[in-house]
């Protein structure tokens, strides 16, 4: 956490390195804390030392907010799941709660995680070493998640890395046979092991330009996109995941230079399997949520719900595409002649709505 250490130092004339021996920190560890990761359990020490109160060396900041990320779109592994956000100043968490389910915990109680590593028979190994994973669970992150209100729009988050420091504890315990509860072990297995495989595709792809490649196609067909469609609907490319661009590419024999080179083309697909299939859906539930009063009139645009209603459509209809595409073998043919049949174009006419609700 964000301290004001420095200024009592300079203050009273002491220098880190008498205060590193005084607290039983290397001066690393220190200079760390210093710039604003220190525990609250060093703001303790420093503080009995300094002889003042905790609260006076900490720099009260504003409480974060998730940018990115809800309960609904949770980081996973295998069938375990995880609320993952990423807040306005770029760190990435993961809440506590997530955390402790997907270690296998079937606890109510919010509690259990900092128990499990406070009190239990792995403490000894989580406490050991600067920056603790003890330290760390005893300094949750306070954010406000997307949307959230009442008594439970504060979160405590942990940064993301804590998860893979836990698992490998609990892993090397296992093997050390000094810990054998068979469901926690297990989904900590689980959980290293999906992030390992994640994590070579990312360095290989990071590696070889690939991963550049392919966002410059994605830039190229946002681009294209907004062109000729509302922008709204544009934004939703943002959202494809890899599979489907990597399934169509397939299907038709490119690399990714090809939509760097014709985006159109790709973009023309887009439109034929995506937009031009998902519009019934999306006007449907534009009706639902957007209906009209007794006077015949709309609380809202009907564009205005496009972004709520798209984000879960789009899911639902990639992830039908990319069934799709396994199915087909691959194969382009039998991959459209499917796709006609599961989602054929249903073309809507203006003049069946009023134009004001759009």
């Amino acid at each position: 956490m964000k301290n004001r250490i420095r200024e009592f130092l300079q203050e009273r004339g002491i220098t880190q390195k008498e205060l590193a021996q005084a607290i039983g920190m290397s001066e690393i560890g220190l200079s760390k804390a210093l710039d604003g990761s220190a525990t609250k359990a060093t703001i303790q020490k420093v503080a009995e030392y300094l002889n003042v109160d905790e609260s006076e060396l900490i720099t009260k900041l504003p409480i974060l907010k998730a940018k990115y990320g809800s309960d609904k779109t949770p980081l996973k592994f295998g069938k375990l799941e995880i609320p993952c956000y990423v807040l306005s100043n770029g760190m990435r968490v993961l809440s506590g709660r997530g955390i402790q389910k997907a270690l296998g915990s079937t606890s109510q109680s919010g509690s259990w995680l900092s128990g499990f590593v406070n009190k239990g028979i792995l403490s000894d190994i989580f406490c050991a070493g600067e920056n603790s994973i003890t330290e760390r669970i005893n300094s949750p992150i306070k954010f406000i998640r997307n949307n959230a209100g009442g008594s439970q729009s504060e979160t405590n988050g942990y940064e993301a890395t804590l998860l893979i420091d836990i698992c490998s504890a609990i892993i090397d315990a296992n093997r050390a046979g000094i810990y054998n509860e068979d469901n926690i072990v297990r989904s900590a297995d689980i959980i290293i092991r999906s992030v390992a495989k994640v994590g070579i595709i990312a360095l290989i792809d990071e590696a070889t330009g690939y991963d550049k490649e392919r966002n410059k196609a994605k830039n190229e067909l946002q681009k294209f996109l907004n062109s000729f469609l509302q922008e709204e609907a544009a934004k939703w490319v943002k959202r494809f995941p890899d599979t489907f661009f990597e399934d169509i590419y397939k299907m038709r024999g490119w690399t990714w230079e090809n939509t760097t080179k014709r985006p159109g083309y790709v973009g023309t697909i887009i439109k034929d399997i995506v937009y031009d299939r998902l519009a019934p859906m999306v006007t449907t539930e534009l009706e639902r949520l957007n209906p009209k009063n007794e006077n015949g009139n709309r609380s809202a645009k009907h564009h205005q719900f496009l972004t709520e209603i798209g984000t879960t459509q789009l899911t639902g209809h990639l992830e039908a595409l990319h069934a799709i595409a396994i199915l087909s073998n691959h194969d382009w043919v039998r991959f459209m002649t499917f796709v006609d049949k599961a989602y054929p174009k249903k073309y809507q006419q203006w003049s069946l709505f009023d134009i004001d609700d759009f």
